[in-house]
């Protein structure tokens, strides 16, 4: 089944979501701690994904292209309005915020070399070890996650399906078409333009800044450009 590890991977998200939203009565300046902690994870796991680049210039203007676009579209509000319209439908408790754990928990899970590889081992050689082991690893994040950002991180294994799925429906076609030299660098560059946003999502979480990270996003569009360019170049 071609879609086995993709579905492992959503399930997984959605448990671990479940299970961390029982841990969410737990005292205020314990939550504070331990959301000060994830934050700091966060930062850490970005700085490794963005040193990964072998062209740290074309995550500059991935980055600065993607903001511009992402600004000119309102991708942030858009998703806000979203996440608005949810808490409205599941009456959210005050002060809760679906958007941020979904904007958060959805770069985390979907940004990195996991993702890819593993959807393209589902589809073309129905080998799903790899999202198997990416499943158990973000069943754990999407628990410590959903425990101080909420039911929002749980939504987050939606877009999961849906991307991991549309890479292990279309990778005999994928392969068959991108050389794998080229794909190996888009897989790096990407890896290293969301190493940024993940760095950005983990400054947001212990207060330092306010980045719109949603309007960063059009930024991994450019980098397969940029990549593209290049390779062919």
């Amino acid at each position: 089944m071609v879609l086995l590890g993709t579905f492992v991977n959503g399930a997984c998200i959605l448990i671990g979501s479940i299970l961390g939203m029982f841990l969410q009565h737990i005292p205020e300046k314990i939550k504070e701690t331990v959301m000060s902690g994830i934050g700091l994870t966060v930062i850490v796991l970005g700085l490794q994904m963005g040193f990964k680049s072998d062209n740290f210039i074309m995550v500059i203007i991935s980055i600065v292209g993607g903001a511009v676009l992402g600004e000119w579209m309102n991708l942030e509000a858009r998703l806000n309005s979203l996440g608005n319209w949810i808490e409205r439908r599941m009456k959210a408790k005050k002060g809760t915020s679906i958007s941020q754990g979904f904007v958060t928990a959805t770069l985390i899970f979907c940004i990195g070399a996991m993702a890819i590889i593993g959807a393209l081992d589902s589809g073309i050689r129905n080998d799903h070890d790899v999202l198997i082991t990416k499943s158990i690893i973000d069943g754990f994040t999407a628990l410590v996650l959903s425990s101080t950002l909420g039911i929002g991180v749980l939504f987050s294994a939606f877009p999961i399906i849906l991307y991991e799925g549309f890479i292990a429906i279309f990778s005999r076609q994928i392969n068959t078409l991108i050389p794998t030299a080229l794909m190996d660098s888009f897989i790096l560059e990407m890896t290293a333009t969301g190493g940024v946003m993940i760095l950005a999502i983990g400054l947001n979480i212990i207060g330092v800044t306010k980045i719109r990270v949603a309007n960063l996003l059009p930024g991994i569009m450019i980098t397969a450009i940029l990549v593209t360019i290049m390779y062919y170049l």
